[in-house]
């Protein structure tokens, strides 16, 4: 499976000052990337193919919200995420190459804007209308933390992971067209490594914004 072009993008209400009111990570993932085990025709319907993944949480709701290739329609599939919120949890795709997709509940997005939350184990709860939406080749949805407790992590640390199912594709893993992040999962809080990454790229940003002060004031 190739390993998706991460693009790390941080939004902190006080990122410098401390406290964070909210946090968002968004991971890019490439076109064209349908894993080898998808039953379907190729090539997959665009909106089945995911190219961008956002996760972030303000204290109260999680906002995610993924983009596909094209523009989505009410004919192709469904769309579900993996939420680990802590603990050991089902990892059903090591066969599929996508071991370390581990999630203790899921939420399902529909094509016509509805969806629902299931807890593992426990029942499924439909979303308030209005809660998902559908903006051209972007689908968002906003979940209230109470619909997801938590079972061992800090909700900013939950992991969550994407994978469109296409419903003309034979039943099972066959149905998945795409992972964002693959093979992984991704928090509103960037981990250790990505936060070097970031500290780095701001440093890297101020030394050039003080060259390019000096050679204006030479």
């Amino acid at each position: 499976m190739r390993t998706p072009l991460f693009t790390i993008a941080l939004a902190s209400a006080c990122l410098i000052g401390g406290a964070a009111a909210a946090s968002t990570t968004t991971i890019s993932d490439p076109i064209g990337d349908i894993i080898p085990s998808f039953g379907g025709s190729l090539p997959a319907p665009a909106d089945l193919d995911v190219t961008s993944f956002t996760v972030g949480f303000d204290g109260t709701n999680f906002n995610l919200s993924a983009t596909m290739a094209g523009a989505i329609t009410t004919t192709s599939g469904f769309y579900v995420i993996g939420v680990n919120r802590g603990g050991a949890g089902p990892s059903p795709f090591a066969g599929i190459g996508e071991p370390n997709v581990i999630f203790n509940s899921l939420i399902f997005l529909q094509q016509n804007a509805t969806g629902s939350v299931t807890l593992l184990p426990g029942g499924s709860t439909n979303l308030a209308a209005g809660a998902v939406t559908i903006n051209g080749s972007t689908i968002s949805v906003v979940i209230p933390l109470i619909m997801l407790p938590s079972t061992g992590f800090d909700p900013d640390h939950y992991g969550f992971s994407i994978w469109p199912r296409s419903s003309s594709a034979p039943a099972g893993n066959s149905q998945i067209t795409d992972f964002a992040p693959n093979n992984a999962t991704l928090a509103a809080v960037p981990e250790p490594a990505t936060w070097a990454m970031l500290i780095v790229g701001f440093g890297m940003l101020g030394a050039a914004m003080r060259r390019r002060r000096s050679m204006q004031l030479a």
